[in-house]
């Protein structure tokens, strides 16, 4: 049993002591090619040294080995620069967080993102070294990255401190004496940036740095002679960035020193920064330019400032605007002055600006506020300035040159002075003027006669006197006209203004409808013996002239008068014709009557008398017993004229002749055809009673009286009822008892609705309700009577329905009725009525093609005035702009501005401008907004909408500053009008961003 015992201990012994062999040779191998790595790695033969470490990593069992080569691996990567370096360092200390050389390892890693450029991570590693663990020679190096990194990440205050650690440092002393330099220079401590870059001067690396910060910092320090020395040195040996700073340097160093032509080439070479411009380098170039006298230049660069408010925008602006006033572009420096007198940096600048900018608008015109205003403004403002005197003359004379009466007045209503009074004679003058061409007629006789109260001069007394006879006439209170009119011809200062010629005209016209029509005659033959280069009035004078001869019986003076018009070739030369036929008949002249109806109906074929004439010559043949004649040109009229008022007349008249020549068959159709066609006419009841005596004579009662129960409008048992209630109401109307009249036509309506005299009674009826201003009330007896055939009320019914609707709004009712009385009209006056409403309806219903047809209808009428031309011409333009026709827009518009006054022709200027502006006449454009601005200042809409047009055409001369400014004004001003507002603000915005390309200062 021992041996047995002692054998297996020696075989245990002997396999033990096998088995430790082994291992210690395996571990000796691995521990021999570990050792070996490490030398390799400190003879710098790192891929050698890195293959044996990986190697022996692979297959060494010892934790410690198995680190120290993840170290050496990692160690080795970074430094043969290997892509995977960082990452195995990162694993090293990941996997071996408590190995001796994780610190080591951190350093590494550091170095390696350092020299890789990437400070933020190597700062990282860097904060996880422990500093008391380097070596002296590792400390330097290290002090030195980790400061650099710190800079790089913008932390100044710790990389000041690592930089400091290594001044003295032979390899990195200068380069940290260099950076703590810039860090200095960068926090404008200029006594410490020199401090270092003194000591660093000498080394060739930082030479070319040194000369660039050096300049900049002799030039903040106000050492302009030694900046533009040392810029200039430096310029050579600069990258282009520096040298765009470099010529910024010099170049505003040299304007400084104000000396400007030398300042220039240098601030033009300058980039800006990021590639812009800021305002005040656009301020620097430009009022170098302007020191000069290149003006051009100088506004070229001033315009660029766009949305400056400081002093150096309130400067340039001022700059700007002296230098548009030295090339006389007087609107564009305008603007200037405006915007500098807003700012009140400089208190001096400011207070010229005012002063210019009020002289400019006094001469201009001014579309942001009124002139009066500006002028007013300035004065209240600096009470004390020299020029104080010059601009209380301005404001007196701005009154009336604006044209701004309405604002001018409110100024004036508070200040009455007694050196106000002419100025102010004169202004309610003008304003009168303006209210009666925009057909406000009680305004202006109210601002005539304000004028007349204050009668300072003659002349505008005279004329006042004048236009407040006008202003009556149209009022229709012509008693009051006519005594006007023959005042203002006894002054002895009428006799210079421009309305005297008219004198005689105008008081006979009083006369006229007047009906003295003796005194209206010769009244207008003495305009005819004075006046002889107006043929429209002298034409249209022998005509009245002819027609008050005729009312008096005077035929051959009446005939010889409208001669004078038929020679003349009016367009009423047709009227005339006629006329002079006719007088013929009254001198006992019915053949020559005869001759010359039949000539009229062969000369004028479309002549809206041919059917008075027919008329009047079938009653001639009538009378000169020419019966076959009679009833030929009877049926001529009854077929060619089928809506003529004298149809029903023709038929009965027709009748007539048949019963007078005992043809009573013939006589009772023609009698029966008026009274089924126009009942309740004046013809039918004739036609029934001449019908009466016919049957009565024949004994035909009974047929008669079956005859009669057919007709709704003969009551024969009421008959003699009738005609007393009617004739009663006709009294009370025909003595102008108005009341009355109204009581007994209503009285008679409610008796006899279906009466002899029903259309007649509500014809006057309706007069007599409209004669009072109830129109409502007289609407539906108008109606009555439009509703009925055509009779002798229908033509004046239409006309005065169609008023009626109009003035109520109901427009669309209103169609209709105008468009019946287009084509039933026999007065010219009422088919412009008609066809000038027509348009207006058809305008507001946007229907535009018929609105362009009527005012086409409207036009080709000669004798419409210029206020209805403008109408339908304005009607043509606005119609073609609605439809996007812009060449007939265009066209139209032209049109009005030669005839158009008041608003109107604010709105013909606008768009003249607007079409400019298309066609990109920019200078064209603008000169027909300042004449907007000037002579029609009262209408803000078309002011504040020209504005606009004038800031995208400065913005297309390549004018910046004016086009925002008058974009930002308008914003600012117009708020009334939300729509020009952003129209303006949607110009705006697409100016600045487009300018902020090339402007830092703008936001």
């Amino acid at each position: 049993m021992r041996k047995l015992s002692w054998l297996f201990f020696l075989l245990v012994f002997v396999q033990t002591t096998t088995l430790l062999a082994q291992k210690s040779s395996i571990y000796t191998n691995d521990l021999k090619d570990y050792n070996r790595a490490v030398s390799l790695y400190k003879d710098n033969q790192y891929a050698s040294a890195q293959f044996l470490f990986e190697k022996v990593k692979e297959v060494t069992k010892d934790d410690e080995v198995k680190s120290d080569c993840a170290y050496y691996d990692a160690s080795c990567a970074v430094r043969l620069g290997h892509a995977n370096a960082d990452a195995l360092m990162e694993n090293f200390l990941e996997g071996y967080p408590t190995s001796s050389k994780s610190n080591q390892a951190y350093v590494e890693v550091a170095h390696y993102y350092f020299n890789q450029g990437n400070y933020a991570e190597a700062l990282k590693r860097f904060e996880k070294v422990d500093e008391s663990q380097l070596s002296a020679k590792d400390k330097d190096r290290f002090n030195f990255q980790k400061g650099y990194s710190l800079f790089s990440s913008n932390n100044k205050k710790e990389a000041k401190t690592y930089f400091n650690k290594v001044l003295k440092s032979d390899v990195y002393g200068s380069q940290a004496k260099y950076y703590l330099g810039f860090m200095a220079y960068e926090g404008d401590n200029y006594q410490e940036a020199n401090k270092y870059f003194d000591q660093v001067s000498g080394d060739e690396k930082y030479a070319e740095k040194l000369s660039y910060y050096q300049a900049d910092m002799s030039f903040k320090s106000g050492n302009f002679e030694k900046a533009i020395a040392l810029g200039q040195k430096a310029m050579g040996k600069s990258n282009a960035q520096e040298k765009s700073e470099l010529n910024k340097i010099i170049g505003e160093s040299y304007f400084n020193l104000k000396k400007y032509n030398e300042a220039i080439p240098y601030l033009v070479a300058y980039k800006g920064k990021r590639g812009k411009w800021n305002n005040t380098d656009y301020y620097q170039l430009g009022y170098a330019y302007y020191k000069q006298n290149d003006f051009e230049n100088a506004i070229a660069q001033f315009n660029k400032i766009i949305g400056g408010k400081d002093g150096v925008a309130q400067n340039a602006y001022y700059h700007l605007g002296e230098s548009y006033l030295k090339l006389d572009k007087k609107q564009q420096a305008l603007n200037a002055f405006k915007n500098a007198s807003e700012m009140s940096f400089d208190a001096a600048i400011q207070e010229d600006a005012h002063l210019n900018y009020a002289k400019l608008s006094y001469e201009l015109g001014n579309s942001y506020q009124s002139v009066p205003s500006v002028l007013l403004g300035f004065i209240n403002k600096y009470p004390n300035n020299s020029s104080r005197p010059v601009v209380e003359k301005l404001l007196i004379d701005s009154y009336i040159s604006s044209k701004n009466y309405k604002a001018a007045l409110a100024l004036l209503e508070k200040n009455k002075t007694p050196e106000n009074k002419l100025a102010y004679q004169k202004v309610t003058f003008y304003n009168g003027l303006e209210l009666y061409t925009d057909r406000n007629y009680s305004g202006a006789l109210q601002m005539f006669q304000k004028s007349l109260a204050n009668s300072i001069d003659a002349e505008f007394t005279a004329r006042a006197t004048f236009w407040k006879g006008e202003t009556e006439y149209v009022l229709d209170d012509y008693n009051k006209s006519l005594l006007s009119f023959k005042q203002f011809a006894g002054m002895s200062a009428a006799a210079a203004t421009p309305e005297y010629k008219n004198s005689n005209y105008n008081i006979a016209y009083a006369y006229f409808k007047l009906k003295e029509y003796d005194s209206a005659g010769d009244a207008f033959q003495k305009f005819i013996d004075k006046v002889k280069d107006d043929k429209t009035r002298v034409t249209d004078a022998y005509l009245r002239l002819a027609d008050c001869r005729f009312v008096t019986t005077k035929y051959w003076p009446a005939m010889d008068a409208y001669n004078k018009v038929i020679e003349l070739k009016s367009v009423d030369a047709d009227y005339a014709y006629y006329q002079k036929a006719i007088c013929n008949g009254f001198v006992g002249k019915n053949d020559k009557k005869i001759e010359e109806l039949n000539s009229f109906l062969q000369a004028y074929l479309k002549s809206s008398y041919r059917d008075d004439a027919l008329f009047e010559l079938a009653n001639t043949y009538v009378a000169t017993n020419k019966q076959d004649s009679a009833l030929k040109t009877y049926d001529r009229l009854i077929s060619e004229y089928k809506n003529s008022a004298f149809t029903s007349r023709a038929i009965l008249r027709q009748g007539l002749v048949y019963y007078n020549s005992d043809r009573n068959t013939e006589a009772l159709v023609k009698f029966k055809k008026v009274a089924a066609e126009y009942p309740k006419t004046p013809e039918a009841l004739e036609a029934v009673a001449t019908a009466r005596l016919i049957y009565v004579d024949s004994g035909k009662v009974g047929e008669y009286a079956s005859w009669v129960r057919t007709l709704d409008f003969v009551a024969v048992t009421d008959a003699d009822l009738d005609n007393d209630t009617y004739e009663s109401a006709v009294k009370q109307y025909e003595q102008n008892y108005i009341a009355q009249a109204i009581s007994g036509f209503r009285a008679y309506l409610s008796s006899f609705p279906n009466g002899i005299h029903a259309l007649k009674a509500n014809y006057y009826l309706a007069q007599a309700y409209y004669g009072e201003g109830q129109k409502d009330n007289a609407l539906p007896y108008y109606q009555y009577v439009v509703n009925e055939p055509r009779n002798e009320f229908t033509e004046q019914s239409l006309a005065r329905l169609g008023q009626i609707l109009l003035d109520s709004g109901a427009k669309e009712k209103a169609i209709p009725v105008l468009a019946r009385l287009e084509n039933e009209a026999d007065l010219s006056q009422n088919k412009v009525f008609s066809q000038a409403n027509l348009m207006k309806s058809y305008y507001e219903k946007k229907d535009y093609a018929n609105a362009v047809v009527y005012a086409e209808k409207v036009l080709n009428n000669p004798k419409i005035d210029d206020n209805i031309k403008s109408d339908a011409q304005i009607i043509i333009a606005r119609s073609a702009m609605q439809t996007g026709d812009g060449a007939k827009a265009k066209a139209a518009y032209a049109k009005v501005l030669v005839i158009a006054k008041g608003e109107l022709a604010a709105e013909s200027l606008y768009y003249d401008a607007y079409f400019k502006n298309k066609e990109n006449k920019f200078e064209a454009s603008n000169t027909v907004v300042q004449k907007l601005a000037k002579s029609y200042a009262t209408y803000r809409y078309y002011g504040a909408k020209g504005l606009v047009l004038m800031a995208k055409n400065f913005y297309g001369l390549k004018d910046s500053f004016q086009a925002t400014y008058i974009l930002e004004s308008v914003i600012q001003n117009f708020a009334d009008f939300p729509d020009v507002v952003s129209e303006a603000q949607t110009e705006l915005n697409a100016i600045k961003g487009e300018e902020a390309k090339t402007n830092s200062s703008i936001k």
